[in-house]
């Protein structure tokens, strides 16, 4: 596939200082949505197997791992479930549809939690640019012979979409996070956002010593 340069579809100027203006006051809450799109990523998986489209193995072990590294700065999310090909990278990654955000966000950012904000503008993965000042994301579909691809955005509407390497279907989220947020490059809290918003998930949740949430 080569490298391919392009821009975020955001239809107001730039999402991303609306995201850490409005949604700043609760930036924890990237940890739950972070956890989310694993847990969709995994249910869609399994979907697909009881509908005959997809079969998976028999040692199938559905499972989300968190990895915190303080030296490198990193913040990883990985899952085992459906990944994405090159073209749905493409469409649900980079084309953002929030027409008129910075309008709502002005009307109602007195009536509106940040859960309400995130909600109705399908934030969901961008909520991770709250925290860190670039993210990638490493993925590979379920699809026969789908070959695994790297976004990489460094909080601008611009990207870079390119082959990469991982052995099996999944994705990897890394937040490269930013220096004003190192707490989230402390184990302690991880651990205490993953009791606070993972304890009553479907699919088990990896961290450190401890394998399950």
């Amino acid at each position: 596939m080569g490298t391919k340069k392009g821009n975020l579809s955001i239809d107001s100027e730039n999402i991303f200082p609306i995201i850490k203006k409005w949604v700043y006051s609760d930036h924890d809450i990237f940890v739950r949505e972070m956890i989310s799109n694993g847990c969709d990523a995994i249910t869609k998986l399994k979907k697909l197997d009881v509908m005959g489209e997809y079969q998976l193995p028999d040692d199938y072990k559905a499972s989300i791992h968190v990895e915190v590294n303080p030296e490198e700065k990193t913040l990883k999310f990985i899952d085992n479930g459906l990944g994405m090909t090159a073209e749905e990278v493409e469409e649900y990654i980079t084309q953002i549809a929030f027409s008129g955000a910075t309008e709502f966000l002005e009307k109602y950012k007195d009536k509106t939690t940040e859960d309400d904000m995130i909600g109705h503008f399908g934030l969901g993965f961008y909520s991770a640019f709250m925290v860190a000042k670039k993210v990638e994301i490493v993925t590979k579909s379920y699809r026969e012979d789908a070959k695994a691809v790297k976004w990489t955005c460094d909080g601008s509407p611009e990207f870079t979409l390119e082959d990469a390497e991982r052995a099996d279907r999944g994705t990897d989220i890394i937040l490269y996070v930013d220096d004003d947020c190192k707490e989230f490059l402390e184990e302690s809290r991880i651990q205490a956002l993953l009791n606070k918003y993972c304890r009553f998930l479907a699919v088990p949740v990896a961290f450190g010593k401890k394998k399950e949430w």
